[in-house]
């Protein structure tokens, strides 16, 4: 079911590379482009509330019903924090709190640029996962030649069994539909072939289960496929996924240095810059990834959105954006729903189908 009143979304201030000086500002643009939207800032009291100075921020904070409020945390999770011991000895991080008010029914969504092991491991050990999902999964939004393409499991699982590729297609798909209003959205399951005789056993399997399911199921897709936007998701498990991320980032920032590099040899090339200057801030807007920030931590019983940790204010507002829309879109309904159906029609196994509440 889909949320129609204000939605309050809580923010580990101090995640990410830059702490409060990008979540700080990044909330406060957000409520101002957002006018039905709450904001619970959550971290060390004297750095918040620096920032909040910085920004001239006093108007929000007062008024009967203020729109932002602080939220004391004074731990913070390393970004290269062990994830027991986040679990275990940061139960006072901003990580942790603002985890825990979405799992006590205060916030609606939580938004951090921190650790992201210790995010998921931490999401997971409060908020437990949906009934009928076994593990979470990472779900990004990537650029393609025809929009955006939903891709999934970005590093979560580095091995899966075919019951979970099912269960990753069903959650992507379902927040494309939600997010994109797209009602049929393709699936495709990433694999080394287009071919049904290519792939391991797993990838075999899961593509006979997804094609049991009611889901648009496209087939296999090549890695070329994901930019050229083939389908609207692609699947496959969090090894190839985080390798497929690092690589399509490394290569990105390549060309970019590349074409800066040209622009500049020369004063030739720079008087050929200046000409070119709006064809290039044109391409520089369609490839920019921060318009896709905010990765999605998919099957667990709350929203969390996985910003970006070296993301600046921009950035970390898209993902704030990103966690509004599956809220709004009531996606955690949508996925519940189709696990359902699945489970009825036997296309998921009983350990499967319970694993939800035994986690």
């Amino acid at each position: 079911m889909s949320e129609s009143g204000p939605i309050t979304i809580a923010v580990d201030a101090m995640g990410g590379d830059h702490g409060p000086s990008v979540t700080v500002a990044a909330a406060l643009d957000f409520l101002e482009r957002s006018s039905d939207v709450r904001i619970l800032l959550v971290g060390q009291i004297d750095a918040v509330q620096a920032a909040l100075r910085k920004a001239k921020a006093a108007h929000v904070l007062s008024g009967d019903a203020p729109r932002l409020r602080v939220v004391e945390a004074p731990e913070v999770v390393g970004m290269d924090e062990d994830i027991r011991t986040a679990i275990r000895t940061k139960k006072r991080s901003s990580m942790r709190i603002a985890i825990d008010l979405v799992k006590s029914g205060e916030a609606h969504a939580c938004v951090s640029a921190g650790n992201t092991g210790a995010l998921m491991g931490t999401a997971k050990f409060v908020l437990k996962t949906l009934p009928g999902i076994d593990r979470p999964a990472i779900c990004a939004v990537l650029p393609s030649r025809k929009g955006a393409v939903y891709a999934l499991d970005l590093g979560a699982n580095a091995e899966c069994e075919p019951e979970h590729l099912l269960q990753f297609a069903i959650m992507g798909a379902m927040l494309a539909s939600a997010v994109e209003g797209n009602p049929n959205p393709s699936v495709g399951l990433l694999n080394i072939g287009s071919e049904d005789i290519k792939g391991n056993e797993s990838v075999k399997k899961a593509a006979e289960l997804i094609k049991q399911s009611h889901l648009n199921f496209h087939g296999n897709v090549e890695g070329t496929d994901i930019y050229k936007g083939t389908t609207d998701v692609v699947v496959c498990d969090g090894f190839v996924g985080n390798v497929m991320l690092k690589t399509s980032e490394g290569l990105a920032k390549m060309l970019g240095d590349f074409l800066k590099e040209e622009y500049t040899r020369s004063l030739t090339s720079k008087l050929a810059a200046l000409i070119s200057a709006p064809i290039i801030r044109r391409f520089r807007n369609r490839v920019d990834h921060r318009r896709y920030n905010g990765a999605a931590l998919l099957g667990l019983k709350g929203v969390v959105v996985k910003s970006h940790g070296s993301a600046d204010s921009y950035a970390f507002r898209k993902a704030l954006e990103r966690a509004e829309s599956e809220v709004r879109h009531g996606l955690l309904a949508r996925i519940t729903e189709e696990i359902e159906r699945l489970h009825r029609r036997g296309l998921l196994t009983p350990a499967a189908a319970v694993a939800g509440d035994a986690t």
